[in-house]
């Protein structure tokens, strides 16, 4: 019996039938191939272990930035709130006092409150547009009305009927305004 026959005989007997090489430069070839799947294998656990933090990391940042803003409207709110309360407390004050005060003293507490509304709402960014005697821009201004004018520019504002309001730089409110046309 030769070889070939011996290894026929042992694949029928069920047993599992390993190839081995046959030089040394396959057995180092087989070695090295090992080795680098090894090595790749560890690169790709290493890659993985990677991406899972990246995401994670991602994931937190997300989380974090959402917890930001949502602070941040809170006390931008909170700041709003707090600066418009010594306008109601004046309001509260000038209701409760109504029959008892005169006249001057209603138009001063009046004032005064205008006078704190105004500072309430400069701390937290909204600026008035008064655009008494610019040129009318319909980016700010709305048109109430065009009257002839023999002093004024054409196209320029000749009357705030109602001040318009920005809120760091955006508009929250057009100025309306009586628009001059030429005279005819």
């Amino acid at each position: 019996m030769n070889t070939d026959e011996a290894g026929q005989e042992r694949q029928g007997a069920g047993e599992p039938t390993t190839v081995l090489p046959e030089t040394a430069a396959q057995l180092v070839e087989l070695e090295r191939l090992q080795q680098a799947l090894t090595e790749a294998e560890e690169r790709a656990r290493s890659h993985w272990e990677q991406y899972l933090r990246a995401v994670a990391d991602l994931d937190n940042v997300r989380k974090r930035a959402q917890r930001d803003i949502e602070a941040a409207n809170r006390y931008g709110l909170e700041k709003f709130a707090a600066e418009l309360l010594p306008v109601q407390d004046s309001l509260q004050l000038a209701v409760q006092n109504a029959g008892k005060a005169d006249t001057r003293g209603l138009a001063e507490g009046q004032e005064a409150t205008l006078k704190l509304l105004a500072k309430a709402l400069e701390k937290i960014g909204v600026v008035p547009i008064n655009p008494q005697g610019e040129p009318f821009d319909p980016a700010r201004h709305e048109a109430m009305l065009a009257q002839e004018s023999a002093t004024a520019e054409p196209n320029s504002v000749l009357q705030v009927v109602q001040p318009g309001y920005e809120l760091n730089g955006r508009l929250l409110r057009p100025a309306r305004v009586i628009v001059s046309k030429a005279g005819g």
